[in-house]
């Protein structure tokens, strides 16, 4: 058993960092329980296309009530923090300045890279804690030989979360437990279920927490309106490969790359968004084939398991273009101090701009970036 210490617990009301609160506290640690408000999920009711109920989204005002809920069953205190202006600048308007951009950022990885874990950890030496422990399925350790912290899958592959945690420093990886690492998610409801916890039995949250339904376009006009402002017009012409005009859009915030319906065509054989081009506001549709390729460009990076990428290096990985994507193995350059080149062995489906690129070898996380 590990010796006992102060441990802030993000607690999002899920089973999951519920169970580690549980976990910890049997544990003899002195914890805390905390969440981070971040999206009034009733603010744009009632604008056009919004609905009016909020279940089943992340961090729900019923999911602060279940984890308010736990701490009071574990006896531990409990404090919300407010960080609503905060994720708002730095998740919410940078999605939706991508999105208007024709890219397809991913929330919740902007939210973990700019705010959840920055956030915990400045709240976590305010009120004395020693680490923050939340609830993904991850692993870290210290590696004594590289004298880096290293950033790894779970042992249960099936609910692996470090594609969304590329962009932790070594410092925040220094200061975080990832409790549910070894363990295997059945396991994990069964131990919250032996504690006691009325949240062993419910669902995981499927949604974003301020994009009902998955819904962006429908998002993206009320959120604007909210602003007084309009949708830019981005409305051109639908093209082939060629150059051909065989269609016109609305606009390019109504795409993302490997897109099939809504394009408003008729064609014989089936039609897929192939590229978004923002400044001529033209979209390029062809067949699924099409959609396949080899290379694969990214910046804004951040290095695990490596400091960083030398000049004239190339190493072997395995790459996630996308949460649900099959890391595919590719081999990885630099192009320059901000900048690697994937290139796949095999072409790889709807590689999209605005998505995260994470690298590994076998289980760690070498580092990722955003695609270009």
């Amino acid at each position: 058993m590990p010796m006992p210490e102060t441990i802030a617990v993000a607690m999002s009301g899920g089973v999951d960092s519920s169970a580690v609160a549980a976990l910890l506290r049997g544990q003899g640690h002195t914890l805390v329980g905390l969440t981070l408000q971040l999206w009034n999920q009733r603010r744009l009711a009632g604008h056009e296309g919004m609905p009016e109920s909020v279940q089943g989204r992340c961090c729900s005002i019923d999911d602060v009530y279940d984890a308010r809920h736990v701490a009071e069953q574990l006896d531990i205190p409990y404090y919300v923090v407010n960080q609503q202006d905060r994720f708002e600048a730095e998740v919410v308007k940078p999605f939706v300045s991508e999105y208007l951009a024709g890219r397809t950022p991913i929330p919740c990885t902007l939210c973990n890279n700019h705010l959840k874990f920055d956030q915990l950890l400045i709240t976590a030496r305010q009120i004395g804690a020693d680490r923050i422990a939340t609830g993904h399925y991850a692993r870290n350790h210290f590696d004594e030989t590289r004298r880096r912290w290293i950033l790894s899958r779970p042992a249960d592959h099936t609910k692996d979360q470090t594609y969304f945690l590329f962009g932790l420093t070594q410092d925040q990886l220094s200061r975080t437990l990832f409790p549910l690492g070894e363990m295997q998610k059945p396991a994990v409801r069964q131990m919250a279920a032996e504690a006691g916890l009325a949240v062993a039995t419910k669902s995981d949250s499927q949604e974003i927490c301020f994009i009902p339904g998955g819904d962006y376009h429908t998002f993206l006009k009320a959120y604007l309106d909210e602003q007084n402002e309009q949708l830019p017009d981005t409305a051109g012409e639908l093209v082939t490969t060629t150059g051909e005009v065989i269609g016109h859009h609305e606009g390019i915030q109504s795409f993302t790359v490997g897109q099939r319906k809504g394009l408003g065509l008729t064609s014989t054989n089936p039609l897929y968004v192939l590229a978004i081009h923002p400044d001529s506001h033209q979209v390029t549709v062809g067949a699924n084939e099409d959609l396949f390729s080899r290379d694969l460009f990214a910046n804004r990076l951040n290095w695990i398991s490596i400091p960083r990428l030398a000049e004239g290096v190339t190493i072997r990985v395995s790459a996630k273009i996308r949460h649900r994507h099959v890391p595919a193995m590719a081999t990885l350059s630099r192009v320059d101090d901000h900048t690697v080149h994937a290139r796949f062995d095999e072409p790889q489906r709807a590689i999209t701009p605005g998505q995260s690129a994470v690298f590994y070898q076998e289980d760690e996380v070498v580092g990722g970036g955003w695609i270009i």
